[in-house]
């Protein structure tokens, strides 16, 4: 038997809702006839009647055993379709991001809460990772999308830029640079350089022997902050980094060298995005993205 037309027992199931076939044909927006023909050549793939003969909307027993399970695969087809409408037009399915510590805290909120607001339906794990295993997140399909600072091109991956993020020196409130509006690297010198995962910045720049001449090196950010609170250092961080909300420490910008960090999203180079994600990247692109090249 040929597979059924999800079409023909629609049709079935509102000549019983209407109670007869000129009022589902009414409203339908087809013809009787045409509608007569269609459920005729349904009973005809079934073998069986649907509706007594002689009788306008009169179901037999096999009618009435079908009734139920029409209902039931109308009404399955029904929902698939709108789900699968809704994954392709990116309103449905489930988003992995990974994204830097600084990005997270300080960007996503507002940013994820205004797109669920759009996006209602969609679900978004957020992973807070740093720059480093954001990336090899993304090139090994743990996640979608990514964003991070990118250290290097890599061939597997494709890079979107999105801002820069000023660096800056971090120093307590009492300590005699805080004064500052701005620094340069020379007036660093002699001061007692944490290291930090963002310090590798600064390499390549005038600033590089400050770097190179820190024997102290801190790669949890809590933990930096204590000893920065205590007194033990100085650091370079980017400004999303710095905890805004801190008393104890301050941000003073660092130019010559002025050194950013680029912020970047990326995704797999060889993978095509799902609909949902494909729907995030353009709401990051068009919400983020500043300057880009």
């Amino acid at each position: 038997m040929s597979d059924l037309k999800i079409q023909q027992l629609r049709y079935v199931i509102t000549v019983v809702e209407e109670g007869s076939f000129h009022g589902a044909a009414r409203r339908l927006h087809r013809t009787q006839p045409a509608l007569s023909m269609a459920v005729r050549e349904l009973e005809q793939r079934l073998g069986q009647n649907l509706f007594e003969r002689g009788s306008k909307n009169r179901l037999t027993p096999f009618g009435e055993y079908c009734i139920p399970r029409f209902r039931d695969l109308v009404g399955q087809h029904d929902r698939m379709a709108k789900d699968v409408i809704s994954h392709a037009d990116g309103a449905q399915g489930h988003i992995h991001i990974a994204t830097v510590p600084s990005v997270a805290s300080r960007i996503m909120p507002a940013f994820l809460a205004e797109f669920i607001a759009r996006f209602p339906d969609i679900n978004i794990s957020l992973h807070d990772e740093n720059a480093h295993y954001v990336c090899q997140m993304v090139a090994h399909g743990e996640v979608d999308l990514g964003i991070t600072s990118l250290w290097q091109s890599e061939e597997d991956l494709e890079y979107a830029h999105l801002f820069e993020d000023k660096i800056g020196v971090v120093c307590r409130q009492d300590h005699p640079l805080a004064t500052r509006t701005t620094l340069d690297w020379r007036s660093l010198q002699g001061e007692k350089l944490i290291r930090n995962g963002t310090s590798r910045l600064l390499m390549n720049t005038a600033a590089a022997g400050l770097v190179e001449n820190s024997d102290f090196y801190i790669s949890n950010m809590i933990s930096l902050i204590a000893m920065l609170e205590a007194g033990a250092g100085i650091t370079t961080l980017p400004q999303l980094a710095f905890p805004e909300h801190n008393d104890t420490l301050r941000f003073i910008p660092l130019h010559e060298p002025e050194v950013v960090r680029r912020i970047g999203l990326v995704k797999a180079a060889n993978r095509t995005l799902a609909p949902a994600a494909q729907a995030m990247q353009a709401f990051l692109l068009e919400k983020l993205q500043q300057g880009a090249d």
